[in-house]
Order: C-alpha cells, then structure tokens, then sequence
C-alpha cells in the first residue's frame, strides 16, 4: 500500500483483511517449488501423501455436502435439489475412485524396481560403428 491509502485507512480505522496479508504480490519462481532438495523417491512419497490428503478433504467435505443437501432436497422435496444431490453422490464416488487408482499405481511403482530383470543378457547398442569403437576403445584402456 501506498502512503494515501495508509493514511485513509489509519483514519477510518480500517485494518487489512487476513486474506490481504497473505496474498504476496511477488511471483514465485517456477524453480523455487520444484527443487526440494529431494531425491525423486522422496518426491513420489510427497507427492503420493499430499495426493491421497487432498483426496480425503474432497471426499468429507463432499460428504458433508451430500448430508446438507440431503436435508435441504427432504424438507423442500423439490426434484431440482434431489437432481443436485444425485450429481453430487457421484462427483464424490468419482473422487473416491481416484483415490483407489492412486493407491494401485503407487502399489505398481514400489513393485517395478523388485519384479524387473535381475541381469542382461543380450544388450542392444543404438549408435554409430564409430561411436561403438570409441566406447570399446575406452573400454580397453
């Protein structure tokens, strides 16, 4: 704020709303949240917890919702609200759904590194005969 509007306010006894506080005007860099210092077993981890806490918020929030919405479509019996109800039983049960399919591919991840092949037999190598002589040349050396 600038020194007007820190006089008006200061005059008419208005204080910053908690919400004005925490707004930071200052783009965050895009470098800034994606380097946690983290090895990248440590990112799926977070990740994965923040994921499956998001997705429990969302399911009891929704779930209040329904319970709210319920009563309301119960005293009015107006068919617009048991529609609204139904959108939101399902909207919850898609949600629900996803936190299920999160927790299979996170239980696919931890097992690939265990099921995949012990020792390779039959290598393949993708380049050029003059890469590959250099590659065997430091080989032997």
């Amino acid at each position: 704020m600038n020194n007007i509007e820190s006089a008006v306010n200061a005059a008419l006894d208005i204080v910053k709303s908690p919400i004005e506080e925490v707004i930071d005007p200052k783009p965050v860099a895009r470098t800034q949240l994606v380097e946690t210092g983290e090895t990248p077993n440590q990112d799926i981890d977070t990740d994965y917890a923040y994921s499956r806490q998001n997705f429990y918020s969302l399911i009891e929030r929704g779930q209040d919702a329904i319970d709210g919405i319920l009563d309301l479509a119960k005293e009015s019996e107006h068919p617009r609200t048991y529609e609204v109800a139904g959108q939101l039983i399902k909207t919850v049960s898609e949600v629900t759904e996803r936190l299920a399919d999160l927790q299979e591919k996170m239980q696919r991840l931890k097992e690939i590194p265990e099921t995949g092949p012990k020792n390779v037999t039959n290598a393949l190598f993708v380049g050029s005969t003059k890469e590959l002589q250099a590659l065997l040349k430091n080989k032997d050396d």
